[in-house]
């Protein structure tokens, strides 16, 4: 039997994904954090989410989700492979049909406003379908 996603009320959520980047408690965390400031402020409607153990904003429809890794903390976008990327972001799962990722490593810098536009294309492909 598959195991089934957790999905908390947008309090909760928020509360758990403080937990995740406190538990982190390094550059992990701190990027995570960093990460969800810049995507709350892309647009209003954003909805901080948590399924299947890690943190997911939705729109519509899922955004993207925030996994951590020992080496990158990843963004993956549900419906990446729709979404206009002209400054480059996407540089991970980018062989998929339909989901694309961003890795950020430690001490990697984050392109704001690229990233701002990449989560309003997503949220705006969400709600146009």
């Amino acid at each position: 039997m598959a195991k089934a996603k957790t999905s908390l009320d947008p309090a909760q959520a928020a509360s758990r994904i403080d937990e995740r980047i406190q538990e982190l408690g390094d550059w992990r965390g701190e990027t995570l954090a960093r990460l969800r400031k810049i995507i709350l402020k892309a647009d209003p409607g954003v909805v901080e989410e948590w399924k299947w153990n890690v943190p997911v904003w939705s729109c519509g429809g899922i955004l993207c989700t925030g996994e951590t890794y020992k080496s990158a903390v990843k963004l993956t976008f549900a419906k990446g492979a729709s979404l206009p990327d002209p400054a480059g972001l996407f540089n991970a799962s980018l062989e998929g049909n339909t989901r694309r990722a961003i890795d950020v490593r430690e001490g990697e810098k984050i392109d704001e406003k690229a990233l701002q536009a990449l989560i309003r294309a997503a949220a705006a492909f969400n709600t146009s379908a």
